[in-house]
């Protein structure tokens, strides 16, 4: 084979392999979404800017406690497809009710809520800790596959819970709620249908 042919079959390769970089190479504008899935995920923007929407979607799904309760007990199933949001730890239900607040520990405080059960133990967490993903969960709007990781699954229902304490219970006076009457709406996981833990949105003090 000769200089001249030798050149003209690189020439022929490089050409080829040009043309195979340009049809593999994708060009993707400056918001699309492939490229917003790659940045890094701030779990204090998320919070702040995700609570009031699930703050008002609980509001809006709040079934008065007596009713909820008595549909628990009558068929946990059907409350569960008529006033429920599954999730990995079980049912959440969004809830509201009026009451007067009793014993408390570590900001967990026992409500009595007239037309309840007597049965049912109702407890609404005021602070400084709050704990669980009922926020994250309540709305069945949030879910895994918006997320990178478990972590940044993990770290969204904390920043929720941090912006409910900034928002909600910051004004709140948690070692003077006992024997006051408040006015809870907010969401809990059903593990044991005798006893609800609330993580309140609303918070109202009489």
């Amino acid at each position: 084979m000769s200089e001249k042919t030798k050149r003209a079959v690189w020439i022929g390769v490089i050409v080829v392999v040009i043309a195979l970089m340009a049809v593999g190479t994708r060009f993707v504008p400056a918001d699309s979404p492939l490229l917003q899935t790659t940045q890094k995920f701030d779990a204090a923007t998320f919070g702040k800017d995700q609570f009031p929407a699930v703050k008002d979607a609980i509001v809006d799904r709040a079934v008065d406690a007596d009713v909820l309760a008595e549909a628990i007990a009558a068929d946990p199933d059907v409350a569960a497809e008529e006033y429920g949001v599954k999730s990995s730890g079980g049912t959440v239900y969004s809830t509201t009710f009026t009451g007067v607040v009793g014993e408390g520990q570590s900001g967990i405080y026992e409500v009595a809520v007239e037309g309840a059960p007597a049965d049912l133990l109702i407890r609404m967490q005021s602070g400084p800790a709050i704990t669980g993903t009922e926020l994250r969960d309540a709305t069945g709007d949030i879910e895994f596959g918006q997320f990178t990781n478990q972590i940044e699954y993990q770290n969204a229902a904390a920043a929720l819970n941090e912006e409910l304490k900034a928002q909600v219970l910051a004004d709140i006076d948690a070692a003077s709620l006992t024997g006051k009457t408040v006015t809870v709406t907010g969401a809990f996981t059903l593990v044991n249908p005798a006893a609800w833990l609330v993580t309140p949105v609303d918070l109202e003090v009489q």
